[in-house]
């Protein structure tokens, strides 16, 4: 039967190969453990007449301007191919080389743009709706922000913000057939139904109407559907005349290869405890040397990038969806709770010293001597506030750190060590 639950959602990318230009679908490769609330969705671009002489008070049409995409991927409990999956669509330089039977990724932020269209490597992304009601494909995506949570106790989250284009393909359609009022049957023009099982393919039609009078659709009753090509329907006769009437029939096809959703990336999820914070120190483009370990005072570091990315309709697309997205301008944040065992970050904000910042996570072993990996290496950030405030008993800071481009390092190297060979490639 068909359900309308969210816990059958599914979600799933193109995280090991990006696309080859801007709209050009790309098979997927892997389905996400997002949240269920996470949604893939159309945001239409509509416009009414208000402002035009129609001799009305009020509008009385609406254009249709077609429509952009978003979504958010938000992981409560994140892996290492997660973090992975938004540093290499939401950085986009990836270098990837061997770590044991594994692979050790290296992200960095991209100088300038992809293409003369895209300022970042795009991905597919597809999602079935609860079970049965609609799968839909969407080109394009962009990761237009990342957030990544460490705090004491907890898993560690990531999220990301995504924008895409608009063009998108969907596994439901929509037929009108002429037929007789009194008619019990009704032949698509040239499809099969979904289903290998009589009652799949009536749960595959999802409803069909029929015009008894101009503009007035009234509810089939359809008892069963054929196997075979075009597909027959067998309904309840809405009427007693002989007259020709128009019916839709909104079903599901047979499914296109796309709508087979790969399977998942099975990895252990990341917690806090398995973190090390560092505070200071110089990365020195293969390791972090010197800073202060801030773990026994340490309560949570959030990480914050945003591309500000605009999707953008040119010329070239026909209007249904866009044909251009570019970033304004890469911007990161960290915001740091702790509590204070000593005078360290308010002499940084009183002197406006710059320092780095190293955070590692290391899960279990994929093979002696190599873990599953996350590390976020800031080599340059700058303190803007770190008010001093009350935690029950204990004296706590909260710092706002900017993240600054270093001259040598960049602003973020993302380094992700796991078994999955490729991201964006």
């Amino acid at each position: 039967m068909r359900s309308h639950r969210v816990t059958h959602n599914l979600i799933a990318v193109s995280a090991n190969t990006g696309e080859t230009a801007l709209n050009e679908f790309q098979d997927l490769d892997t389905t996400l453990m997002v949240a269920t609330g996470d949604m893939l969705n159309l945001e239409p671009r509509r416009e009414n007449n208000a402002d035009e002489a129609t001799g009305r008070e009020e509008p009385d049409t609406v254009y249709d301007l077609g429509a952009t995409a978003g979504c958010s991927f938000s992981f409560e409990k994140a892996k290492p191919g997660d973090f992975a999956l938004l540093a290499a669509f939401g950085l986009g330089v990836v270098e990837t080389v061997a770590a044991g039977t594994g692979y050790l990724h290296t992200f960095r932020p991209i100088d300038g743009d992809l293409d003369t269209k895209r300022s970042l490597p795009s991905m597919p992304a597809a999602q079935r709706y609860g079970k049965t009601v609609v799968k839909r494909r969407f080109a394009s995506m962009f990761v237009d922000s990342i957030s990544a949570t460490f705090a004491a106790d907890s898993w560690v989250t990531a999220s990301g913000t995504i924008k895409g284009t608009g063009k998108h393909e969907k596994t439901v359609t929509e037929e009108v057939v002429s037929a007789a009022e009194n008619a019990t049957a009704l032949v698509l023009a040239a499809n099969g139904v979904h289903g290998a099982e009589a009652g799949e393919r009536l749960d595959n039609v999802q409803i069909v109407q029929v015009e008894l009078a101009a503009g007035v659709w009234t509810p089939v009753t359809v008892t069963a559907v054929s196997d075979a090509v075009p597909a027959e329907l067998t309904i309840e006769a809405p009427g007693e005349s002989t007259d020709l009437r128009n019916y839709k029939i909104l079903y599901m096809p047979p499914e296109p290869a796309w709508a087979a959703f790969p399977g998942r990336v099975i990895e252990t999820p990341l917690r806090v405890a398995q973190a090390n914070v560092t505070v200071g120190g110089k990365w020195d483009g293969s390791a972090f040397q010197g800073g202060r370990s801030i773990n026994s005072e340490f309560k949570s570091l959030e990480w914050s990038l945003s591309n500000n990315l605009q999707i953008e309709f040119v010329p070239g697309a026909g209007g249904e969806y866009a044909s251009r997205a570019f970033r304004d301008g890469r911007s990161q944040t960290i915001k740091l709770n702790r509590e204070v065992r000593e005078y360290l970050l308010q002499r940084y904000l009183e002197t406006s010293d710059t320092f780095g910042v190293h955070v590692i996570c290391e899960g279990a072993e994929y093979e002696p001597g190599h873990k599953y990996t996350v590390e976020l290496i800031f080599p340059k950030v700058g303190i803007t506030a770190a008010p001093l405030s009350a935690d029950g008993k204990r004296l706590a800071e909260a710092g706002d750190l900017i993240v600054l481009e270093d001259a040598t390092h960049g602003s973020v190297i993302v380094r992700v060590k796991n078994l999955v060979s490729q991201y964006a490639a």
